[in-house]
């Protein structure tokens, strides 16, 4: 028994290659998949359409996992919604529900922790625990879909870590969330979410999904950016824009690039024009972030006269650029405030 393998992992090709091995013809696959990840059944007794000895011959092999609500964060000011969810393994994690006039988002996490360091972020100050499946990273659309009883329309893959450092089991989520037989949400709809794993990017961009890619910049000088972010050791700029050029003559999408604004550090009018100078000429977008400050960083956010500031030279410059507006402050909706908050509670 300790050998079974959860079901919601799989995309419907490797569960019909599966199934067929056990003699279990390829409808069945597609009964299983339909039920799983289109209508939540949380148990393979549950499945209606499967004989009793059909699922005993399952449940030999396979259980369906579940996440739990661990607990629940509703914002009095925009009706924002952050889950922690408690793992088969009693890790936590979190996901946001953001919703909008074009629809429900939800950012969603892909790792226990995150090992990246970003120096702003609370996700990463406890280190990596361990990567998600691709069922436990669906897993959060699906329960909070439930728990609201509404449809999701948008995915950010931007919580708690970096999605391109659990490459194979976000691709086929990827796989398993654009299903047709499961909720069937456009690439278009997806977002995703990275520090700057070269290598990874140029494979991404080889599968020509049409997924929005996000850079997290934060600075436009390698040296700057080595004190926010680790991971600029590795890669310098000039190397993730080469595979940004890559990206975007593979897929003819628009990236976007991410830049969380910090007081007295990255938000001045010389910084501005540094992005300029580093972006110009790409197809991008440029989506300016306020920090959420916490207590394990001195960084404090930049004043709304410093943001709109930084917003108008890239926009007279002829660079995309918006703010985001901010979500769920009264609820520490920032990646890994509440997961660290509550695991120190428990």
């Amino acid at each position: 028994m300790n050998n079974r393998s959860d079901i919601k992992s799989y995309t419907l090709k490797e569960l019909r290659d599966i199934l067929a091995n056990k003699n279990i013809k390829p409808f069945r696959a597609n009964q299983i998949f339909g039920f799983v990840h289109k209508k939540n059944i949380r148990c393979i007794d549950d499945i209606p359409v499967l004989s009793k000895d059909l699922k005993s011959k399952l449940k030999e092999c396979f259980y369906i996992d579940n996440i739990k609500i661990a607990k629940r964060y509703d914002s009095k000011i925009d009706d924002t919604k952050k889950y922690l969810f408690r793992l088969r393994d009693n890790n936590i994690i979190e996901s946001v529900l953001m919703k909008y006039k074009h629809g429900n988002t939800v950012c969603i996490s892909t790792q226990v922790g995150c090992r990246m360091g970003c120096s702003f972020c609370a996700s990463t100050k406890q280190g990596l625990i361990r990567n998600l499946t691709s069922g436990e990273i669906a897993d959060q659309i699906y329960k909070i879909q439930s728990d609201q009883d509404l449809k999701i329309s948008n995915i950010v893959l931007m919580g708690s870590g970096e999605p391109f450092d659990n490459y194979e089991n976000v691709l086929k989520f990827l796989d398993i969330i654009h299903d047709e037989l499961g909720l069937k949400i456009g690439y278009r709809h997806i977002t995703l979410s990275t520090c700057g794993i070269v290598p990874k990017i140029y494979d991404f961009a080889d599968k020509k999904l049409p997924v929005t890619l996000s850079i997290s910049l934060h600075s436009a000088i390698d040296d700057d950016r080595k004190k926010i972010m680790p991971i600029a050791n590795k890669y310098k700029l000039k190397e993730i824009i080469k595979a940004c050029e890559y990206y975007i003559n593979k897929t003819n999408r628009r990236i976007t690039f991410e830049y969380t604004l910090i007081d007295a550090v990255n938000d001045s009018k010389k910084n501005a024009l540094e992005i300029y100078e580093l972006v110009k000429g790409l197809l991008c977008h440029v989506n300016l972030i306020p920090l959420n400050s916490i207590k394990e960083s001195d960084y404090s956010k930049s004043n709304k006269d410093n943001v709109k500031r930084f917003a108008d030279v890239l926009n007279q410059k002829g660079i995309s650029t918006t703010v985001r507006r901010e979500m769920g402050s009264d609820i520490n909706a920032a990646c890994g405030q509440l997961r660290n908050n509550y695991i120190n509670q428990d």
